[in-house]
């Protein structure tokens, strides 16, 4: 018997509203510090996001993640004490010119947000030998991340921020997490309602960086192929300048 028999059924775009609806949570989705109300995130909603965490791709369909869910606050004060330590050796990681505005920056919620997730990698889901994954080892990290992201989408549709905490020793992490050593702790991410978020980037609006435009990123038939009157770069502007930059 064909096991693929009845699994395939017509496929094509979204409806324009569907379409619109994708690209809004793309473009308004951001990475929230110091927004989030104390409203708890009620289960049926952080179950809907973790679902969608949980149907992001993934080499060799392994499905190398796991969702550490964190209400506890002793737990959560925890890890805002890595962060505060890993946070004060970063300072001195930039210039001196940059470091009072680093110091300016608040870059985690740690404890503001109602519920704090850690989404890990476990190499050894799918055994040894993992399709798709038999060149490249980093592969189920990469898969993790699509998790993330398809958490972060969701979460944007049902009005909840997340913030990613990625300054904190992933070493230290594991050990507050009671994680297994083989596991990888990928992400640290505060969820939350938010009731106001920025038009840009946070850290575009406060100076840091800005958003890079399509010539700097994009390139044609290999690594550096500069096509300055390619149609495409046009396109991508006005697609920018349409989503906000």
């Amino acid at each position: 018997m064909d096991p693929t028999k009845g699994a395939l059924k017509p496929s094509g775009p979204f409806l324009p509203a569907e379409r619109e609806a994708v690209y809004r949570a793309i473009f308004t989705r951001r990475d929230v510090r110091s927004q989030f109300s104390p409203q708890p995130v009620p289960d049926d909603v952080l179950a809907r996001i973790l679902t969608a965490g949980h149907h992001a791709p993934s080499v060799g369909f392994m499905q190398p993640w796991s969702f550490l869910v964190l209400h506890c606050p002793d737990t959560r004060h925890k890890v805002r004490a890595l962060f505060e330590e890993a946070n004060a050796e970063a300072v001195a990681m930039f210039p001196p010119e940059k470091q009072a505005h680093y110091r300016s920056l608040k870059l985690e919620g740690i404890v503001d947000a109602p519920v704090n997730l850690c989404i890990t990698c476990d190499p050894d889901r799918a055994g040894p030998v993992v399709l798709g994954r038999t060149h490249d080892m980093a592969m189920d990290r990469y898969s993790t991340v699509c998790a993330v992201q398809n958490i972060w989408l969701a979460a944007r549709a049902e009005g909840v921020g997340v913030g990613w905490v990625s300054i904190v020793d992933p070493i230290r992490l594991r050990q507050v997490l009671g994680i297994p050593e083989r596991v990888i702790p990928v992400a640290y991410l505060c969820l939350g309602y938010v009731h106001e978020a920025y038009t840009r980037p946070e850290l575009e609006v406060k100076g840091w960086r800005r958003r890079l435009p399509p010539e700097d990123i994009l390139s044609f038939d290999g690594w550096g192929g500069q096509r300055p009157d390619h149609p495409l770069l046009a396109a991508m502007r006005a697609a920018m300048g349409e989503a906000g930059s």
